[in-house]
């Protein structure tokens, strides 16, 4: 599996979607609903998952889910 498809399977999962319905340029807010409270519980499926720890400042700027699978890659 690679990166895309498990940032989609844990996004799936922390929103209560179907993972196919998810683009890999969906936004986390516009496209699939998530407010700020989903985006936190998303941060930290994926400090769980990966073992790394995102910084506050760097939240703001993990907008869709190809940041998300970038983000992970470059920092887990």
């Amino acid at each position: 599996m690679n990166m895309l498809e498990k940032v989609k399977e844990i996004v799936a999962n922390q929103l209560r979607l179907e993972v196919e319905n998810i683009s890999d340029d969906a936004s986390l807010v516009e496209d699939l609903g998530a407010d700020s409270l989903d985006i936190v519980d998303i941060i930290m499926a994926f400090e769980s998952e990966f073992g790394t720890t995102v910084p506050e400042d760097d939240i703001a700027d993990l907008r869709t889910i190809r940041d998300l699978a970038d983000y992970v890659s470059e920092h887990a």
